[in-house]
């Protein structure tokens, strides 16, 4: 091995030192923080992919990758507070070191999808993912057709503010974005309604479409019957899961899929494989 080379399992297990340069409030539960590797290097991520964010003393827990691997210099992760390590994470400050394993995982097939229209559906923090692969199309604008979003959540305050928005509120490089929520309140003008009340008015090429799907396990199964209610091509769908994910490397099996791992077969996985698997949907 060359001198100064990178061994795979110092890439697996040992975690990368990252500085939190900023840090973003969402919601009342949710933060976006901005990371920063110490040795200079960049992530090198997909959109779609996961890291492992370890607070030295309490625990690591696997996050989304938020920002488009187009974005240099810094990469972005959203992170709700559920539990001791995520609890540990919002207590941290701009300044503050956290460690980083990773880039984890199967992402969105970004080359395959090339010339095609993108229909991302996204729920409550599913939409955190998704929004790498937003920003990558939209950084890569000529490369792809449509780029639609439909993202709801349960009210307006847990729509995430999302740096970009506004941009996609207003049409800017062509994006549609259709909101809705579960319950809208006196300041709330938009759609009302669960996520799959956004499909039926759409008008897309069947042919050309295909949607990226992610967000709490319930919504699955009636989004995928509302794609079933547009004759959605079942190969044209692909499913960000989160099932339990734990060590990042297909050793623990916490997040076992009748046979897959999570962590390592997805997050991202494209539908006719995971069909039928109960386990998975």
């Amino acid at each position: 091995m060359a001198e100064g080379a990178k061994k795979v399992s110092d890439y697996l297990y040992l975690p990368k030192y990252a500085t939190v340069k900023k840090i973003t409030p969402m919601t009342e539960l949710e933060k976006l923080y901005q990371l920063v590797l110490d040795d200079g290097s960049e992530l090198g991520h997909q959109p779609g992919q996961f890291v492992e964010v370890s607070i030295f003393g309490i625990g690591e827990c696997p996050i989304s990758i938020s920002s488009s691997p187009t974005q240099k210099g810094y990469f972005e992760i959203c992170v709700r507070k559920v539990g001791k390590v995520t609890d540990a994470i919002h207590k941290l400050k701009e300044g503050d070191k956290v460690g980083i394993r990773g880039p984890f995982g199967k992402g969105f097939p970004t080359e395959e999808l090339k010339g095609k229209d993108l229909l991302f559906i996204g729920g409550g923090i599913g939409m955190v993912p998704l929004r790498s692969f937003v920003n990558y199309a939209v950084a890569n604008r000529k490369d792809y057709g449509r780029i639609i979003i439909l993202y709801g959540a349960r009210t307006p305050k847990e729509l995430f503010p999302f740096p970009e928005m506004e941009d996609w509120k207003a049409g800017k490089n062509d994006v549609e974005l259709h909101l809705t929520v579960d319950r809208g309140d006196e300041s709330w003008k938009g759609n009302v309604g669960v996520i799959t009340t956004l499909i039926p008015p759409l008008k897309i090429d069947i042919e050309k479409t295909y949607a990226l799907v992610c967000g709490p396990p319930v919504m699955y199964k009636f989004v995928l019957l509302a794609l079933e209610g547009k004759n959605f091509r079942e190969d044209h769908i692909y499913l960000s899961l989160e099932r339990r994910m734990k060590c990042g490397v297909g050793k623990c099996g916490h997040c076992q899929i009748h046979g897959y791992y999570t962590c390592q077969d997805g997050p991202v996985f494209h539908y006719p494989l995971i069909k039928g698997i109960k386990e998975a949907l």
